[in-house]
């Protein structure tokens, strides 16, 4: 049996959070660890909750997702993070901040499992 992939979620948006928690409830494999809303506490939970993925959003008050995705990745370089926005511009800015997989929201729930199964 595979250990399971410890989850974070972060989004300065409530009921985005709570979504994508209930979404992961239904993966099998998936543990969800917590939820940030936004990019400093995402840098704090990461290394406290031992998240294996985080499913980042760009656009938050205080530390938007790419600095929090810099941050993450230059303390825990094995944490994989799946850069999930509405903004599909921010592409090349994720991937070149360090996250390995850029989702634009609104897509099939099957793109967010994909992704996460191949992380």
């Amino acid at each position: 049996m595979t250990t399971p992939k410890r989850v974070l979620v972060v989004d300065d948006q409530r009921p985005t959070r709570e979504g994508l928690r209930a979404l992961l409830g239904l993966l099998p494999g998936v543990v969800w660890v917590g939820a940030a809303a936004t990019g400093g506490e995402a840098v704090a939970l990461a290394a406290e909750r031992r998240a294996d993925i985080v499913l980042m959003d760009v656009q938050m008050p205080e530390m938007d997702g790419l600095e929090a995705t810099r941050r993450i990745k230059r303390q825990r370089p094995e944490v994989r993070v799946i850069v999930l926005t509405l903004h599909g511009d921010y592409r090349a800015q994720a991937l070149a901040a360090g996250a390995d997989v850029f989702l634009v929201k609104g897509g099939p729930p099957e793109w967010l499992r994909s992704a996460i199964c191949a992380v």
